[in-house]
């Protein structure tokens, strides 16, 4: 088998999600068209942004059906990443909060895609 090496979203508007995951994540597209975007994610891993009218075949399921995950070091890892993305006007749909996993804020993008900040519990 293969490894994964890309994560495609559905967007509306393809430059604007390209811009918006450039300054949220401080990194500049790869490829970019109109109507597609690529930005590396993590080593390894891309982010695919692919306007939503030009996917065949046509997808049926919208924004926040699931999430894309960034794990951080620790709880103040999280509280940090939630300052500097509230503070470029990232839309926040749960603050930083402890759950039973650990520490976790949800940010959502232009589209409504969910994007979890996490820290895991130590492990005992």
């Amino acid at each position: 088998m293969t490894d994964a090496s890309n994560i495609l979203l559905y967007v509306n508007d393809a430059p604007a999600s390209a811009r918006f995951y450039g300054a949220l994540l401080e990194r500049a597209p790869v490829e970019q068209s109109a109507t597609f975007a690529l930005l590396p994610l993590a080593p390894g891993m891309m982010l695919g942004l692919w306007q939503r009218d030009g996917v065949t075949p046509r997808p049926h399921l919208r924004a926040g059906g699931n999430e894309i995950g960034f794990k951080v070091a620790d709880p103040a890892a999280v509280d940090a990443a939630y300052e500097n993305w509230a503070t470029k006007g990232v839309a926040i749909a749960l603050p930083p909060t402890d759950l039973d996993f650990g520490r976790s804020f949800v940010a959502l993008d232009p589209d409504g895609h969910r994007l979890r900040v996490y820290a895991l519990n130590d492990v005992p």
